[in-house]
């Protein structure tokens, strides 16, 4: 079971390949006539992917797309995003005053 995805279960489904010749009545000719039928296969998207799964562990599994777009898995966290230290001291917090000032003001007297 090579080409199903391990989270929702998709695999493959089978349908019609239509070959057809002519051309279409609205781009003015007389219609396209069906030629050919023959059987296919629709396999779905998916990828490898290392998820960290509920137990905290994380391994590579096979997931289609939807799943990873619906939020399904989680993907392994590589890198935390880099951040600069001056720029954590000179964002203040939300709602917090400016004590810089104060304290300049406190230093000169």
């Amino acid at each position: 079971m090579s080409r199903v995805c391990e989270i929702c279960g998709k695999g493959r489904t089978v349908g019609n390949r239509v070959e057809t010749r002519g051309k279409a009545k609205y781009l003015g000719g007389v219609g396209t006539k069906v030629t050919g039928i023959t059987r296919r296969q629709f396999l779905p998207n998916l990828q490898n992917v290392k998820a960290t799964l509920p137990s905290g562990e994380t391994r590579t599994v096979k997931v289609c797309v939807q799943c990873m777009r619906s939020g399904a898995v989680r993907k392994q966290v590589k890198n935390t995003p880099f951040r600069l230290i001056r720029d954590l001291d000179t964002v203040p917090a939300k709602g917090a005053k400016n004590t810089k000032k104060k304290n300049i003001a406190e230093t000169k007297k």
